[in-house]
C-alpha cells in the first residue's frame, strides 16, 4: 500500500469512529441550529477534498486507458469495457456519477507532453486549484466543464472564464457574492459560453442538430427523470399531440363543466384534477402506446417493440406485491401489470424448484381489429364523461378482467384513454356492462345522485337517443 493510500485509510478509520459515535450513540436531532450547520459544513468540506483525490485518480486512469493499443489500456488490464465501468466497479457509484468524475478528471488533470515530458497545465487551471483547496467538488467542476470544455474558442478566452468562475466558486468574485453552489456555477458558465461563442462556426440549424438529445435518468421513487433538448419542429409536433389528447372541456350530470375556475368556484366541481404537466405526461404515454401498436416501428428481435411487464401469477390474482418493467430497475405496482395484461397477451412461464422452465402457455387477450371497430362504433371515444380522447388513441378495457375469467368480447370491452385505464381502480369512476352497453358511475363529488348512466358518446347512439326522445 502506498503512503497516500495508507494515509487515506487512517483518515477513513478516524472518520468512521466519528460517524459511529454520532449515529449509533449520539443524537443529531439534539444539536442546535448552529452546531447542525457546522456539522454539515465540515462534512461537505471532507467530501470535496476526498473528491479532489478521486478526480485526479480517475483522470489518470482515463489517460492510461486512452491508448491506441488495446492490450496496454488500463481498462483492458482489469477487464472493464470503459473507464466509466472501471470507476463504477471500484467506487460503487452510479453510472451517471461515475461519468461525472470522468468529465471532471479531463477538465482539471494536468497532462504530460509526449515529446518533451513537460507537465502541461490543466484545461481549467484555476478551477484545479479551487478543487485542491476544497472550494469546489466534482459537481462544480462538471458545471464549468460541461458548457465550456468543447467551445471552439481560443485558449485565452477559456482561461479568462476559468479564472472568474473559480473566483466565484471561492466567493472571491468581483460581485462580492458568497461561494457559489454548483447550480449557480453552471448558470454563470452558460453565460460565459454564450458570451464567448455568440455565433459559433456552425449555422444555427447545424448546431441545434448536433446538440439535440433525450435521455432517461435512473428510476427513483417510482419516477424516471427525462432530460434533453428538442428541435423546434419536434417540440411543435409534441405540443400538437398534447393539444389533441388534452381537452379542457368536461361534462357532468348537469351539463358541461370546465377545468378552469375562478376563485369563488368550488374546486371539487372539477372533473379532471390533473395538472397541465400531468396531462402532458399522460398524452405522451398515449402517443407512445399508439406508436408501439401501429406496426410501423422497426422490430426488436423480430417482434414489435412490446412493453414487457413480469409478475408472479399469485400476486396478480391477489392484487398485492410488485411487478417489473423490462429495462427499468425499480419495481412497479401490480396495478401496472394488470393494466398491461388487460390490453395485451399474457405468457405464463412455469418454473421448477431449481429455476428450470417447465412449461410456457400464452393467452391472447387482445381484441381483434373487427371487435375494435365495433366497440369504436358503439363508444365513440373514451367512455368517461368529460374525456374526449378519440377512439384511435384509446385502449380497450376488459370490464371483467380476463385474468378473472372475463371474455375478450364486445360485451366486455370499453374504450378508455391511457389515464382513465391506468386509474380505473383508484380514480373514483366505475364501469359496468348492461345488456352489452357500458354504463358509468361517477364519483360522489361529480354525481351526488350516484346513478349508473349509459355511455352515449357514439354519434350514431346519440342520434338514436335524440330521435327516440323526439319522434316524428
Amino acid at each position: 500500500m502506498t503512503d497516500t493510500a495508507a494515509a487515506l485509510r487512517d483518515l477513513d478509520a478516524a472518520l468512521a469512529a466519528v460517524v459511529d459515535a454520532q449515529l449509533r450513540d449520539g443524537d443529531v436531532g439534539g444539536l442546535g441550529a448552529r452546531d447542525l450547520l457546522s456539522v454539515m459544513d465540515a462534512a461537505a468540506s471532507i467530501v470535496r477534498r476526498a473528491e479532489a483525490l478521486l478526480i485526479e485518480a480517475v483522470g489518470e486512469v482515463d489517460a492510461r486507458s486512452d491508448q491506441r493499443d488495446l492490450s496496454v489500456r488500463m481498462t483492458t488490464e482489469v477487464g472493464c469495457r470503459s473507464v466509466k465501468e472501471l470507476v463504477q466497479r471500484t467506487t460503487r457509484f452510479s453510472s451517471r456519477r461515475a461519468g461525472e468524475f470522468v468529465t471532471a478528471g479531463r477538465g482539471i488533470r494536468r497532462t504530460t507532453a509526449l515529446a518533451t515530458g513537460e507537465r502541461l497545465p490543466a484545461v481549467f487551471p484555476a478551477l484545479r486549484e479551487a478543487v485542491i483547496d476544497g472550494a469546489v467538488g466534482v459537481d462544480g467542476v462538471v458545471a464549468v466543464a460541461g458548457p465550456l470544455a468543447s467551445l471552439p474558442v481560443g485558449r485565452d478566452a477559456i482561461i479568462a472564464a476559468d479564472e472568474e468562475l473559480a473566483a466565484a466558486a471561492r466567493g472571491d468574485g468581483a460581485d462580492g457574492m458568497p461561494p457559489l453552489a454548483a447550480d449557480d456555477l453552471r448558470a454563470q458558465s452558460l453565460v460565459w459560453a454564450a458570451y464567448l461563442d455568440q455565433d459559433g462556426p456552425e449555422p444555427r440549424d447545424e448546431r441545434a442538430m448536433r446538440k439535440r438529445g433525450l435521455t432517461l435518468g435512473v428510476c427513483r421513487d417510482g419516477l424516471v427523470p427525462v432530460r434533453g433538448a428538442l428541435l423546434p419542429e419536434t417540440a411543435g409536433q409534441l405540443q400538437r399531440i398534447f393539444d389533441s389528447v388534452n381537452n379542457p372541456k368536461l361534462e357532468g350530470p348537469a351539463g358541461p363543466r370546465f377545468t378552469e375556475h375562478n376563485g369563488d368556484a368550488d374546486p371539487d366541481a372539477r372533473c379532471d384534477t390533473r395538472t397541465r404537466p400531468q396531462k402532458q405526461h399522460d398524452a405522451l404515454a398515449t402517443a407512445l402506446t399508439v406508436a408501439a401498436a401501429s406496426g410501423q416501428l422497426p422490430t426488436i428481435g423480430g417482434a414489435a417493440p412490446t412493453l414487457v411487464v413480469s409478475a408472479r401469477e399469485a400476486d396478480v390474482a391477489n392484487g398485492v406485491g410488485t411487478a417489473h418493467v423490462q429495462g427499468i430497475d425499480e419495481p412497479v405496482s401490480i396495478a401496472v401489470a394488470r393494466q398491461i395484461a388487460c390490453t395485451g397477451g399474457v405468457q405464463r412461464v412455469r418454473l421448477g424448484a431449481n429455476g428450470r422452465i417447465i412449461a410456457i402457455t400464452v393467452n391472447d387477450w387482445v381484441f381483434t381489429h373487427v371487435q375494435r371497430r365495433a366497440i369504436v362504433l358503439r363508444d365513440g371515444e373514451c367512455v368517461i364523461p368529460g374525456c374526449h380522447v378519440p377512439a384511435a388513441w384509446c385502449e380497450i378495457h376488459h370490464v371483467i378482467e380476463a385474468a378473472r375469467g372475463g371474455p375478450t368480447h364486445t360485451d366486455n370491452g370499453v374504450l378508455l384513454c391511457w389515464f382513465h385505464h391506468r386509474t380505473i381502480d383508484t380514480g373514483g369512476w366505475k364501469v359496468r356492462m348492461k345488456n352489452g352497453v357500458p354504463e358509468i358511475l361517477g364519483p360522489v363529488w361529480w354525481d351526488p345522485g350516484q346513478r349508473w348512466r349509459p355511455a352515449t358518446k357514439s354519434p350514431v347512439r346519440r342520434r338514436d337517443l335524440v330521435e327516440a326522445a323526439h319522434p316524428g
